[in-house]
Formats: C-alpha cells, sequence, structure tokens
C-alpha cells in the first residue's frame, strides 16, 4: 500500500477504541496515560481477558493490546482467541522473549508484536495500523519467527526435500518420479507428507504456488533461479 493510501486510511479511523490487558498495574497505568494523549478511547484496562471483556459489556474495541503471558494461567492461544472471536484484532506489547509463545500468539491470529523496549509513539503507530488492517507483520514478528527453527522448518527428510523442490520448481509428479526413480504413487505420498508438515507448524501449502513458496523460504529453492 502506498503512503498517501495508508495516510488517507488512517485520517478515516477517527477516534480509535483499546482495551488494554497486562498483569503489571503500572504498565497499566503508562498506557491509558498514552491513549489519553494520543486521543484513543480506553474502553478497559485489566489484568486478565476475562476482566477486560467484562469492563467492555457490548462496546466494541478497535484493537486489543496484550501481553504474552499473564499472572492468571491462562494460555496466550485462549486470550488471543477470545478477542478474535469478537472480531477484536491483537496487538502483542511485550518483552517477547519466550519464541515458543509468539509462535503461539501468530497461530491464534495475533496481528503483530511491539516489544516493550520500543517507544510508546512506535506503540501508538502500531495501534493506529493494525487497526487500519495494515499492519499485520512487522519486523519484530517477522525475526521472532525467523529465529525460531521450530517454527521456520518443517522438519522434512531428505527425500521430502527432493521432492519438494523438483515438484514446486514445477515437474509433474510423473517427472519427479522418472528423475527420483521412485512411483508416481510414493513420489505423491513424499508431497502429500510435506503439506501436513508445513501445516503442523502453521504454514500451510495448500497448492503448488504455496509449496513454491515455502520452498524459497527455506532454502531448497533459489529463487532467482527459477
Amino acid at each position: 500500500m502506498k503512503e498517501t493510501a495508508v495516510a488517507t486510511t488512517l485520517a478515516e479511523l477517527g477516534e480509535l477504541k483499546v482495551v488494554i490487558v497486562d498483569d503489571h498495574e503500572a504498565i497499566r497505568i503508562a498506557l491509558a496515560s498514552v491513549c489519553e494523549q494520543n486521543q484513543l478511547e480506553l474502553l478497559a484496562s485489566e489484568a486478565t481477558v476475562d476482566a477486560a471483556l467484562g469492563a467492555m459489556g457490548t462496546q466494541k474495541a478497535n484493537v486489543a493490546v496484550l501481553d504474552l503471558s499473564l499472572a492468571d494461567g491462562s494460555s496466550v492461544e485462549e486470550n488471543v482467541e477470545k478477542f478474535i472471536s469478537r472480531d477484536i484484532p491483537v496487538l502483542l506489547f511485550s518483552i517477547a522473549d519466550k519464541s515458543h509463545l509468539v509462535r503461539a500468539a501468530l497461530k491464534a491470529g495475533a496481528a503483530a508484536i511491539v516489544p516493550k523496549s520500543h517507544s510508546m509513539t512506535e506503540l501508538i503507530d502500531a495501534i493506529r495500523m493494525v487497526s487500519a488492517g495494515i499492519y499485520v507483520n512487522n519486523l519484530q514478528t517477522t525475526a521472532v519467527i525467523d529465529s525460531d527453527s521450530d517454527f521456520k522448518k518443517a522438519k522434512l527428510s531428505p527425500r521430502e526435500q527432493e521432492v519438494l523442490s523438483l515438484y514446486a520448481s514445477g515437474l509433474a509428479l510423473k517427472q519427479v518420479a522418472f528423475e527420483l526413480n521412485i512411483t508416481v504413487h510414493t513420489a505423491k505420498e513424499h508431497i502429500d507428507r510435506v503439506r501436513s508438515k508445513f501445516a503442523n507448524v502453521g504454514r500451510p501449502a495448500i497448492n503448488k504456488t504455496e509449496l513454491l513458496m515455502r520452498a524459497i523460504e527455506d532454502g531448497l529453492i533459489d529463487e532467482g533461479t527459477l
């Protein structure tokens, strides 16, 4: 999206309604003050998701600002899904030092991450962008994913990598089978397992184009050679 289009979209949003969930009172107080300074309407500021949703009542927030880990023992997946089920996008505001929690939150549908080390200006900008639907993957989100090999890699076997590389490069299953001296049935089984493994780590590859994207992402195919 061009910068002018982004600016227009943000300008059309008007006053945004925000809900904050963090189990540290000092964080909640600081965020409430920042919201007020930036003309964001704070619908609720609570230590748990259930308390925040209860305080909101029937009101609808534009964005939920959520910490990854809360003291009530709730899971980040549950917390994200509770907001998503009410059509409220989630922006993670956290230290983000536990990649498995970040991965779980992203799989559950969280839009992006803003580390607590970042400035409040960056947080407010992110809130506005998430509300506009134009801030889906920031550098921090990408960095966490890229540094987490369990998230990034589908742990394909050497043979599965061979089959994927040939098939995603454009060969038909018959050609892949011929190149590797295996049956077409076996080649198809490998591709089916590859799809399943990618799906299990939250990286679906439903069609051949998506398989190609996954192969490029994992370094199995050099995009420059296509």
